[in-house]
């Protein structure tokens, strides 16, 4: 697997790209605007919704990692499918990540969503701490990607695709309660989380799990996937949403708020994650912790924003991983069942062992 597709050249997108070509990977950047200003060696301009023109991009391409907005990521994954090339994605989406799996069980190459923060790095960072125990009865996964610098009530900055914001606030959210398997409201459950002493807040959210309950349904009691947000967001978001009934119109919600809160170069993202357990040689509970802050970096000569490098940084380094055999070569990729250890060794899996 030597020649990539990256399709979708924004901050995230373009950024995967340049690490995947610095891993010495033959990268073709594809995106829909014609007057795009890019570093990268090729890269060509396409309706990356155009069954017939994606056809003839990937055609000559060993693999297709797309960082498109999760409703374009059905058809790339379709004519992926019908090419025989690996796929890879950031979606949160959950009917999209089933329509791959249907896939996979007729593919020889890998097929493997959900590979960016979260879902995606979380589970695996998830899965190393619930492996630590002989019997584990929780865990739980809390990340958000925030402002170091807030202003106003919501403390927030759309740094994210605000499409995704919304989907994710909306849309209901998969756990594990007490052994079974639920659907529940996004933007409930509100606890109070602190990390490096700072008091914040975290509350439902769909699609961070990604396949986590499949996997762990009959082994870990409680699974819930939460968003870090600075305390007070919550409740001004179900307002907007709810009481205002913005949710009628997601698309114009998007637009609301990322007019009311642009995206910011000094960002942070946090990630919490928590299992609970007893040990093989004791039936003492115990707690194991993830923990870490992630700053900006100066990568490849440029700035680059914490949820920018975490995103594309945990992208890459899985593909770095199947291409370099590290993992299996054929079918649906769970992110949970990619060790932790060996992700840290790639080139871009380094850049997480540098902050605390």
């Amino acid at each position: 697997m030597k020649k990539l597709a990256v399709l979708g050249l924004g901050k995230v997108g373009h950024l995967a790209a340049e690490l995947l070509a610095d891993a010495g990977f033959e990268v073709t950047g594809v995106d829909q605007r014609t007057n795009l200003q890019s570093t990268l060696g090729n890269v060509v301009s396409i309706d990356v919704a155009d069954r017939s023109q994606l056809a003839k991009v990937l055609g000559t391409q060993d693999a297709v990692v797309s960082c498109l907005p999760y409703h374009l990521n059905m058809t790339v994954a379709e004519v992926a499918h019908d090419l025989d090339i690996n796929y890879f994605d950031l979606s949160e989406d959950v009917p999209t990540t089933q329509r791959i799996r249907e896939l996979s069980k007729t593919s020889e190459k890998v097929m493997a969503p959900q590979c960016g923060l979260a879902p995606g790095f979380i589970a695996i960072a998830g899965a190393d701490l619930v492996a630590k125990f002989a019997s584990c009865r929780s865990l739980r996964l809390r990340v958000g990607a925030l402002p170091q610098n807030p202003t106003g009530m919501l403390g927030y900055a759309f740094n994210w695709s605000p499409k995704g914001v919304v989907n994710e606030y909306l849309n209901d959210c998969e756990v594990i309660e007490e052994g079974v398997h639920k659907w529940v409201s996004p933007m409930e459950w509100k606890e109070a989380i602190f990390i490096e002493g700072n008091e914040l807040e975290a509350f439902t959210t769909s699609g961070g799990l990604g396949t986590i309950c499949e996997t762990y349904l009959g082994v870990v009691d409680n699974i819930d996937y939460k968003t870090i947000r600075y305390p007070g967001h919550v409740d001004l978001m179900n307002f907007f949403f709810h009481e205002l009934l913005m949710r009628e119109q997601r698309d114009l919600a998007g637009e609301i708020l990322t007019n009311a809160k642009p995206p910011v170069n000094d960002d942070v993202v946090l990630v919490h994650v928590s299992a609970e357990g007893t040990m093989a040689d004791s039936q003492q509970l115990f707690r194991e912790e993830f923990v870490r802050s992630y700053q900006p970096k100066e990568l490849l000569g440029k700035h680059r924003t914490a949820i920018a490098w975490t995103t594309a940084g945990s992208l890459t380094s899985v593909v770095e991983m199947v291409a370099n055999g590290m993992l299996p070569n054929q079918g649906f990729l769970k992110q949970e069942e990619i060790p932790l250890e060996k992700f840290l060794e790639t080139n871009t899996g380094q850049l997480f062992l540098t902050e605390q």
